[in-house]
């Protein structure tokens, strides 16, 4: 069965071109079902494929890179046999690119069978759901991709695609400054990835997974760093960590399920996804994996900071995003390899879910956002209330909803980790501390933005009719929701060391970090993360509940305007950056357009004053010849001479 993979990201390019060429005929609603039929039937084939590698036994001869039997590579054809670099476009099936490809395909489906409610009406309803059946297609080829040529081919359509999406409502001049904004911050991470891959190729001469596997610990220690530094620019620019996380906000501006596919079931997760992929060469590495855990520590304390004082329910979301994959970035600087991708994987859950959630409020509330003016909707909207209040509880990290269980390895691997020790001090217990703090803060905002949309007051005017979304943007409100709930249990340490997720993963991993702590301190951790998510909900309640605690005070300008990052970034772009490209633009005119515009007219000049020779007359030429021969005589005759 696993040589049906190639199906799996073939539906979507199918169900791309059927819309490219008869999209506006089929119209509405038929564009959206045969998107969602083109996605549902690359989830179900996954599942096929699924089936058919766990078949594979482990124990297997064709294995590569300590990967057992469960490994299979569906070459589809020679790409690029260029000397010594033969690149295939081939896809890998193995337990990472099946965790990947599972939850996109399934996530990816639900926000596609939303979608043909919302976008209910958009004079542009096909173009969206060719731009997002491409999305889909892209982000199969980035996690099934064989090598990292194939990855990147993905890695550039998820771009793209998120370029045409956030920016699709273009009319809108914030929609198109966004777009672009996205655009032009993610080719700085391209430039990591390339150099990346260049330098992996002239080492190891190879781009293949199989083969960095192999080659990674015999790297030198320079060199490894110097890839995994690399391979952290490329991925801090697609899964929006310091200082490239500025895109991710203003992917607001496209459709609420825009926002749930990028932030949730595909592109943000790309940058994750290549460091987990790559852990042979991370592992070989000195110190790269350290900058990779204060990064994501840092990004995630940042951008919950960010979150605390945001009024759009989107925005805070999207902060909300960046603080999780920092998380994310944390396991993986901590060697948690599993951790993380388990974070990934119930993250697309609640995120999706809550995402969704949100675009439910905005549908029923004639595209309200701002969380100032709703308020008491849980009774207006059940629905959507209860789903996501299980999303705000699992991202909470409250027992026993999935959040809690993959946040807590992350902190417990941070805990365990050594890193560097300044006397007694661990930075791994700083870095945990830090965790711990964003735990907090992540219960609080998510409360607050709960207690603000659903209960409390009516703040939104009678004339708004707020109402329940239709069943088709329901229907995946419940369903991940349940998934939200319960896909902790992929991976329970505590349950008869329930590690399903860790099994299943462990051969795509070169090293994968042991939880070392006795039971009791792991329980005690566990208590302390819970006793912060708590103290974070009751906190908020006593402020947007009761209103014990001014709300003024935990809203305070600095952070409403997230420490004036974005003001700075535009104020120097709009005054001396523009300034600067102008001075370049104009040196440019005057020095190298001058110089090449110099040469032509030097060559003109010449041309005009020898045309004359050139009049077309033969008697003209007949006594040139004479003269030239008659000259000739006289040299010769001088040189005879003397």
């Amino acid at each position: 069965m696993v040589e049906l993979v190639w199906l799996i990201p073939a539906l979507p390019l199918a169900g791309f071109a059927v819309l490219l060429l008869a999209g506006p005929r089929l119209g509405e609603p038929r564009a959206g079902w045969l998107a969602t039929a083109a996605s549902a039937g690359s989830f179900l084939f996954t599942l096929v494929t699924f089936g058919g590698l766990l078949g594979l036994e482990s124990a297997d001869e064709g294995g590569a890179g300590g990967h057992g039997g469960r490994w299979f590579v569906s070459t589809l054809f020679e790409w690029m046999p260029i000397g010594g670099l033969e690149v295939d476009a081939a896809l890998l099936v193995d337990p990472l690119s099946m965790t990947m490809a599972l939850f996109v395909t399934g996530v990816g489906t639900l926000i596609h069978l939303y979608s043909v409610g919302y976008m209910h009406g958009d004079p542009k309803y096909s173009k969206f759901f060719l731009y997002l059946n491409l999305f889909l297609f892209s982000m199969l080829m980035l996690v099934l991709g064989n090598n990292l040529v194939v990855t990147f081919l993905g890695w550039e359509g998820v771009g793209t695609c998120s370029y045409l999406l956030i920016s699709f409502w273009h009319e809108r001049p914030t929609a198109a400054t966004a777009g672009k904004k996205a655009f032009v911050t993610n080719r700085i991470g391209d430039f990591g990835f390339m150099i990346a891959t260049f330098l992996l190729w002239t080492t190891l001469g190879t781009v293949s997974y199989a083969g960095i596997a192999a080659g990674a610990p015999a790297l030198a220690t320079g060199t490894a760093t110097a890839v995994s530094l690399l391979l952290l620019l490329a991925a801090a620019g697609k899964s929006a960590q310091l200082p490239l996380y500025v895109w991710l906000p203003d992917a607001m501006e496209g459709p609420t399920p825009v926002s749930a596919m990028v932030h949730a079931a595909t592109m943000v997760t790309a940058g994750v996804y290549l460091l987990v992929r790559l852990n042979p060469v991370l592992d070989a590495s000195d110190w790269a994996p350290l900058v990779i855990a204060i990064v994501g520590a840092a990004t995630a304390l940042f951008a919950a900071l960010a979150a605390v004082a945001q009024h759009d329910i989107k925005r805070v979301l999207a902060y909300s995003t960046v603080s999780q994959l920092g998380y994310m970035f944390l396991a993986i600087g901590s060697g948690a390899y599993v951790a993380a991708i388990f974070h990934v994987v119930t993250h697309a859950f609640f995120k999706g879910l809550l995402f969704l959630g949100s675009g439910s409020v905005i549908h029923g509330l004639g595209d309200e956002q701002d969380m100032r003016r709703m308020g008491a909707l849980r009774a207006v909207m059940p629905v959507t209330a209860v789903t996501f209040i299980v999303g705000w509880l699992a991202i909470a990290g409250v027992p026993p909803l999935s959040g809690f269980w993959s946040k807590d390895e992350i902190l417990l691997a941070a805990w365990e980790h050594s890193y560097v020790t300044l006397g007694w001090l661990r930075v791994g217990h700083v870095l945990w501390a830090v965790g711990l703090v964003t735990a907090l803060l992540t219960a609080y905002y998510m409360s607050r933005q709960t207690f603000l949309v659903f209960f409390g007051g009516q703040r939104w005017d009678d004339s708004a009719h707020p109402h329940e979304s239709p069943a088709t943007m329901t229907l995946p409100l419940v369903v991940l929701a349940g998934a939200a709930a319960i896909g902790g249990i992929m991976n329970l340490p505590l349950v008869g060391d329930w590690l399903v997720l860790e099994h299943f993963l462990e051969p795509a991993l070169a090293h994968e970090h042991r939880f070392s702590s006795e039971t009791w301190k792991k329980l005690l951790l566990a208590f302390v993360a819970v006793l912060a998510a708590l103290i974070g909900i009751t906190v908020a309640a006593a402020a947007w509940l009761r209103s014990r605690i001014p709300s003024n005070r935990l809203e305070p300008a600095l952070l409403e305007n997230v420490f004036y990052v974005d003001s700075t970034i535009s104020n120097f772009v709009g005054g001396p950056g523009t300034k600067a490209f102008e001075a370049a633009a104009t040196a440019d005119r005057r020095f190298v357009d001058g110089a090449v515009n110099g040469v032509a007219k030097l060559v003109r000049m010449l041309g005009e004053a020898v045309r004359p020779l050139q009049s077309g007359y033969l008697r003209h030429y007949a006594s040139g010849v004479a003269v030239g021969a008659i000259v000739l005589v006289i040299w010769l005759a001088l040189r005879g001479v003397s």
